[in-house]
């Protein structure tokens, strides 16, 4: 059985908890079970549990969920772009899946809400690069 690290941002919980319900779900249809799952702060401070979770031996991917919404400026962006970065090196430095289940950046709240499949998505593509991958 795959065993998947599930990583979920806190920041926007309105759109992150119903990602979090969908990634489970989409865990359990695909016979994979999440062994730990860990609440981060936002979706910026992802990575590092990332890191934590594909360093582990009974974690065969890691799947990534949270949501960046638009503001006043262009800090969502930088933010998105930064976490997607960070998390290719930890798949690549661990050779370990991670996926990025992120809604954002440039979207609304309400956007984001419309996009909780994300996390079942994440999920998906964690499984997969487990059954993938030699």
């Amino acid at each position: 059985m795959i065993t998947l690290g599930l990583v979920v941002a806190q920041f926007n919980a309105s759109v992150t908890e119903p990602m979090e319900e969908e990634a489970r779900a989409a865990a359990d249809d695909a016979g994979a079970t999440v062994g730990v799952t860990v609440e981060v702060p936002g979706a910026y401070d992802a990575p590092l549990a990332a890191d934590r979770l594909a360093r582990r031996d009974n974690i065969d991917a890691v799947a990534v969920v949270g949501a960046i919404v638009t503001g006043d400026t262009s800090h969502d962006q930088v933010i998105g772009d930064a976490t997607a970065q960070a998390l290719t090196r930890v798949s690549l430095d661990r050779d370990t899946p991670v996926t990025f289940g992120v809604s954002g950046p440039g979207m609304s709240g309400a956007e984001a809400r419309e996009r909780v499949e994300k996390g079942a998505e994440a999920v998906n593509a964690a499984v997969e690069m487990v059954r993938t991958l030699p």
